[in-house]
């Protein structure tokens, strides 16, 4: 690992590089998890623990999403869609860089019923479509993604949000104040304030935040966090979640 305080580097060779790696890669749940795949039903508790108490405080004051579309952001071979995404939203469209993964997860979802669009780009050519979904779910990913582009996708995110909803952001943190660099697979882990820093040049407001519990020692701290477009309605929220850790 090297470490560096910016993530800007050759575009054309940073993601041939990343897409090179994930080529000879298994499209199995080991692969998706770098050989960990004994921690996805970790992993997906987790995170439906994460949407319950998201949605249940935000029923409260009626400022909830609705359940109706979701999009799985660098979605694999559909694991997080499989297993998370299409027991809380009725439609979930799927964007992959990488034919063998996500033909793999038009296999291991034919038998779902509420699929809707698999699209075949990375995160850094990828437009969603403006006033779609209501959860934009981007886990693991990120870290492909150079600073540049990452806010750029940000932004778009953004614009294809519905009203109330939400981009959901779950992804390792360096337990360091620098960015570490995995020249092999040629991603980022950044570290919490400059993720931060990126939502806030994007205009995303934090609302809900928590990390990823009983992982194995040894891997990244892994931190979900529930973004919304900065709003003045949005204002009094900061009152109403004062004990979210944000």
């Amino acid at each position: 690992m090297e470490a560096n305080s910016t993530v800007n580097y050759d575009p054309k060779e940073f993601y041939t590089g990343s897409a090179n790696y994930w080529a000879n890669v298994p499209a199995t749940l080991n692969g998706m998890l770098g050989g960990f795949g004994f921690i996805s039903n970790i992993d997906i508790d987790g995170s439906q623990n994460f949407l319950n108490s998201l949605f249940e405080f935000l029923f409260q004051i009626e400022d909830a999403p609705s359940h109706k579309y979701a999009l799985d952001c660098g979605s694999g071979i559909g694991r997080i869609t499989k297993n998370l995404l299409i027991k809380n939203f009725e439609w979930v469209d799927l964007v992959e860089q990488n034919a063998k993964f996500l033909d793999t997860a038009k296999k291991l979802l034919r038998s779902s019923s509420n699929i809707g669009q698999f699209y075949l780009l990375g995160l850094q050519d990828f437009c969603p479509e403006s006033n779609k979904y209501d959860i934009i779910w981007c886990q693991w990913v990120l870290g492909y993604l150079q600073d540049d582009d990452l806010l750029k996708f940000l932004k778009k995110c953004s614009n294809a949000l519905k009203e109330n909803g939400m981009i959901i952001v779950k992804e390792n943190i360096t337990s360091s104040k620098k960015i570490e660099i995995d020249t092999q697979d040629s991603s980022f882990t950044r570290p919490y304030d400059k993720l931060k820093t990126v939502f806030d040049a994007a205009n995303l407001v934090c609302i809900k935040e928590q990390e990823q519990l009983r992982l194995p020692e040894g891997l990244y701290p892994v931190h979900m966090f529930a973004l919304r477009l900065f709003q003045d309605s949005f204002i009094h929220l900061g009152r109403i979640f004062s004990y979210i850790k944000c």
